[in-house]
Parts: structure tokens; sequence; C-alpha cells
């Protein structure tokens, strides 16, 4: 009669293989957040101040990447370390991405991953980053989308009119009056608008001292409107005007998610008969373009938007052009 096998063991298993067994792939994956990515999402949180989207981006991205490596054959199991992967590797799981993303939501991994490296780098835990110098399937050119001067006036006066038709409260209405003047007269960013509190304003309150991507400051005018705005506000409506106090707050006093302020901005939409899937961030698109209509110098909105590469700003004087050739082929005769 044939050998019996022990129950748990496989046949032909050592007595102390079990001992020496791979972690199970839970134990595997809660391993790999707890020494390679908890140490890097900390510097994004609290050294690069970066939005709560953005590390959901490049979790998701670090997340993906984990699970390509368990299941692709030849790579290695999740559980390797990262310091040994080559750019032929990477090359590899962009190829496989393709197929599951498109290409904007491929480069916004490919910058998580990218950024993931480079801290370890400098950390010491990996010798190179292997996606310098790997090719990426290139971007469809988009011009950034936003509203004419006549949407936004519009859409700046949908709080106030809302309160005259009694759909809203004074509190409501002049907060999000506030609020959206706050990003198309400043340019800020979302997280920079619910970020922003008294402390960071100049006494005239003409002023913001905004801290943006990278912990880099910039002084951004608010404009003589919204200007006025945040003094009516701040004199009739904020509960607390301290330094360290939120600008926007809602009934409770507390502090304005960025998810409030977008689900605000649809109401508004909603109402001016503008496109529900205008986001907060057009709004700043609408500040750069205007400002550049207006003649502008282009270094100048750089300075005022705060991007780090004047590469970045270039994108709305596409935006311009196209609207100075749509004014000639109207105008002209020739055209």
């Amino acid at each position: 009669m044939g050998a019996k096998t022990q129950r748990g063991r496989r046949p032909g298993a050592a007595a102390g293989e079990a001992a020496s067994a791979e972690p199970t792939g839970a134990e595997s994956e809660a391993a790999l957040i707890e020494q390679w990515w908890t140490p890097f999402g900390a510097y994004l949180t609290h050294e690069r101040r970066y939005s709560a989207y953005t590390l959901r981006n490049y979790r998701r991205a670090f997340e993906d990447f984990v699970a390509w490596r368990r299941r692709a054959p030849g790579v290695g199991g999740a559980g390797r370390e990262f310091s040994g992967l080559s750019t032929r590797v990477m090359r590899d799981f962009v190829i496989e991405a393709q197929h599951r993303y498109g290409r904007r939501t491929l480069h916004n991994h490919a910058s998580g991953l990218r950024a993931f490296f480079k801290f370890w780098q400098r950390q010491g835990r990996v010798e190179k980053n292997p996606l310098v110098g790997l090719a990426l399937p290139k971007l469809e050119k988009r011009l950034p989308q936003f509203l004419t001067e006549g949407q936004m006036k519009e859409l700046l006066a949908a709080p106030l009119r809302l309160l005259e038709n009694g759909g809203v409260d004074a509190f409501t209405a002049w907060r999000d009056r506030l609020a959206m003047e706050l990003l198309y007269g400043a340019g800020l960013r979302v997280s920079e608008l619910t970020g922003l509190n008294y402390g960071a304003l100049e006494a005239d309150g003409t002023i913001a001292r905004v801290l943006g991507k990278g912990q880099k400051e910039r002084l951004c005018p608010l404009g003589r409107v919204a200007a006025e705005v945040l003094a009516k506000w701040r004199r009739d409506f904020a509960p607390d005007t301290g330094s360290e106090a939120s600008v926007l707050v809602d009934a409770k006093g507390q502090r304005m998610t960025d998810r409030a302020v977008q689900l605000m901005l649809k109401k508004y939409l909603a109402l001016a008969g503008l496109p529900l899937d205008l986001t907060p961030h057009k709004l700043r698109h609408s500040y750069a373009t205007h400002l550049l209509n207006a003649g502008a110098d282009l270094r100048l909105v750089q300075e005022l938007l705060g991007h780090a590469s004047l590469n970045t700003t270039q994108v709305y004087t596409h935006v311009t052009v196209a609207r100075l050739r749509e004014v000639y082929a109207k105008a002209h005769p020739r055209a």
C-alpha cells in the first residue's frame, strides 16, 4: 500500500518547508503597503502637500503595479523588492496597461510611479528609477475647457439670484459667491481655496498668500470684486476670523471640503444653464485664459498660477490663438 500523505501537506513536501513558506497574498500586500507606500504617502502629504485627489491616484497606480507584478509571468510575486526592477520590466507593464487604461490615465499612473521610485532612490533603497527614459504613448492634445466672460458673469451672479428667489439663505449665498469669486478672481486651485485661512490674507484683504504644490508660496491678487465680497462675508457672516480660521466654512463653522465646493458649483452651473461637467479647476482655466486674452504677459500668468514650468502655462496661448482666429474669421472680409 502506498505511503500516506500527511494532512495539510502536499506530497513530497519537506517537514521544515512550511516555516520558509512565502507569506500569503494578503500578508504580502499589507507588508508592501506598510514598508513602501506608507512612508511615501506621508512624504506626499506632509512635505509635498499633495491633494487627497493626487494621493488617491498615486496609490491606485502603486496598487495596480503591485497587482500586475503578482500575475505577470517571469516578473516575480508582489513580495519582491523594487530595487532590482529594470526599464524593460516597466515597459512590459506599460504595454499591458494600455489595454486597460486610456492614455491620460496611463500617464498619471506613470507619474505616480516615477515619483515613488524617485523618493526611494533618494532614501537609498532603490538603485535607479526604472521609469527614467521610458517612452509613453503620446497624449492627444486637448485645449483647456473654459467659460466665456459672459458665462462667468452669469455663474457668479447665480448665488445672489437664488437668494432673491428664496432658494437659499444669505449665509450660503454669500459664501458660495465668495468661493467662486476666489476661484475665478484669484485663480486658486480648489485645495488652495479650502485651505485658505484668514492669516494668509493681507491687511486690506486684496492679496492672499497661497501655499501651492510643493509647498511653494505665491501671492495672489484677489481682484476688486472678490475683495469686496470677502469683506462683506468677513464682516457679516464669518463665525471666526482668527488667523488660523478657515475663510470658507459650512453652516456648522467647519472648513469646507473640496467635494463640498465641487457639489456647490454644480448647483449654480445648473441654475446658469451651463454644462454640469465643469469643475472648479475650469474656473482657474477661465482666469488664465481671460488674462491672456486681455494682453497679460505669459510669465506673469505663470507666476499667478504657480506653475513650475512655463510649458504648463503655454497651453493657454493655444486657446487665445484659437480665439484670435475665430474673431478674424468673423470680422475680416478676406478671411
